[in-house]
């Protein structure tokens, strides 16, 4: 394998780095769900309040993801990478020193603004730093291993600190992170020279798209608390709609938009956005109630639920490392990405068989296998898809356009699944239980079936990404210049020879919160 002679000699170590920032910000997104428990006895949080400490969290990063990647494109992705970088570490330290619950509160919503700047910033520094075609692949295989395995390893971290440690360290242990980033930044990190954008920043975009997507993800936590048809959630919903319509207005008329409309109307990029936030609800299905299944079915510690997951990390390493990357520059994205959902629908769809005594090897064990490769394999050419033909200067907004998807989906997927869920376990208690002794004794059989009954959702919704990936994806192979590109060729003459901004999601594996 031989670099181009435009690579940095460095960016197998700026790999390392960015790597590091994106593992810290992955984990962050299910390491808190395992501590809360503790932190919420420790400093008083009511059970009411106790979902802001999960959404204070993923309402700042998923509303403020646009913002930070057009910051990343007009000030540069190294110098708001770092910032990125410092500023996560001030607030997870703040979280970890908490002393009530608005200091916690406050804290989550500071760490995901300044994960809304960082993600972006590292993901478009790995797409303009890898340009070689094979290169490309093989970073992006890395980096999609540690995106997929990020969040379960948080699990496995956050029941580890908080058995043995304290709930502070689900924070602190963030800070490490953050510096040694940071220093490897510094040392090695570099932007290439014109990857850089000019211009003012869109105020009106940007207030327009903040508010409308606070108002959607909002909206769909506020349908899991208070129901679909409740007044503030339908409010949350047309705010949203009449903000979004507005922002696309403006978008189609400044001379500088946030979001350049050319990012997402290209149809290859337009269908990874779709594909993406639809798997990321589907993976919900098994995220969100496998985490219930195994700690109040079957009784698991924190602990152990975090290494229970341990086998769909390393289908998601082996899928993306050895299927996805040495496959992405023989067989066009599509061919990777449609299977590999399938693959992961088909795993999901094993779990719908759990029953309250089900064994962990003969229906988990397999589940998570197919879910790990098929995620990875999907994810791997999604990641460097994403910006390829995209104008380098619009790296970081394309970069960001990925991220929302996902914490759209993940808002989604939070809120219907567990109503769906809610909904079959209470008709099933209906018909079943007789008396309040009737319900205690069937409680757990009917959380099973409300499980069961939701992941059937989740299944249908990953074929259906699968056949958005099949119909609307049509780029070719990723080898640098053949193969037909579709409706991004024309972006592609900005480049030159499919420098292939391939940057990739921030959230690979979606925020586990259950609430």
């Amino acid at each position: 394998m031989h670099a181009t002679p435009q690579s940095d000699p460095r960016r197998w170590k700026a790999l390392l780095f960015i790597g590091m920032a994106q593992l810290m910000v992955v984990l962050d997104t299910t390491i808190v769900n395992i501590a809360l428990p503790s932190a919420q006895h420790d400093l008083g949080i009511s059970d009411g309040n106790r979902q802001w400490v999960i959404t204070a969290y993923s309402l700042a990063f998923g509303s403020l993801l646009l913002f930070g990647g057009r910051i990343s494109d007009l000030t540069g992705r190294r110098r708001a990478f770092i910032i990125g970088l410092l500023g996560f570490a001030g607030a997870s330290a703040l979280g970890g020193l908490a002393v009530n619950p608005a200091m916690l509160l406050g804290a989550r919503a500071l760490q995901g603004v300044f994960g809304a700047l960082l993600a972006p910033a590292a993901l478009s520094l790995l797409a303009v730093t890898f340009t070689e075609p094979r290169e490309r692949a093989k970073a992006f295989g890395i980096y999609g291993a540690i995106s997929g395995a990020g969040g379960a390893v948080g699990l496995i971290l956050g029941g580890a600190l908080t058995e043995y440690l304290n709930w502070r360290w689900a924070l602190f242990v963030n800070i490490p992170f953050a510096v040694a980033a940071a220093c490897g930044a510094v040392a090695v990190v570099r932007e290439p020279v014109g990857a850089r954008k000019s211009g003012r920043l869109d105020l009106p975009g940007l207030v327009l798209a903040t508010l409308g997507l606070l108002s959607l993800v909002y909206g769909f936590t506020r349908a899991e608390a208070d129901g679909w048809t409740a007044p503030a959630t339908v409010a949350l919903f047309v705010a949203s709609a009449v903000l979004l319509g507005a922002f696309v207005l403006v978008e189609s008329r400044v001379a500088a938009p946030l979001l350049p409309l050319r990012v997402v109307t290209e149809r290859n990029r337009g269908g990874i956005y779709l594909s993406l936030g639809l798997a990321v609800i589907g993976m919900f299905g098994l995220f969100l109630f496998l985490t219930y299944y195994l700690q109040i079915v079957k009784g698991y510690t924190p602990v152990l639920t975090g290494f229970a997951f341990l086998p769909m990390i390393i289908g998601m390493v082996i899928g993306s490392t050895q299927i996805g990357s040495r496959l992405m520059t023989r067989l066009p994205p599509r061919l990777l990405m449609g299977p590999g959902f399938l693959t992961s629908a088909l795993g999901i769809a094993l779990l719908t068989q759990i029953t309250v005594d089900s064994s962990y090897a003969g229906v988990i064990l397999p589940a998570q296998v197919l879910l790990g490769l098929g995620m990875g394999t999907a994810f791997m050419p999604a990641m460097s898809l994403a910006t390829r033909s995209v104008r380098p200067q619009d790296a970081g907004v394309a970069s960001a356009m990925v991220s929302t998807s996902q914490q759209v989906g993940g808002s989604i997927g939070t809120a219907l699944l567990n109503t769906i869920a809610a909904g079959a376990t209470t008709d099933w208690l209906a018909e079943h239980a007789r008396t309040a002794a009737d319900r205690a004794r069937l409680a757990n059989e009917a959380a099973v079936h409300g499980y069961a009954t939701a992941i059937w959702w989740a299944v249908g919704i990953l074929v259906m990404a699968a056949a958005v990936a099949f119909t609307l994806i049509n780029a070719g192979r990723q080898n640098g210049g053949t193969g037909t590109e579709g409706a991004g060729s024309a972006a592609g003459s900005d480049v030159g020879a499919d420098v292939g901004a391939g940057a990739g999601t921030t959230d690979a594996v979606p925020v586990a919160a259950p609430h």
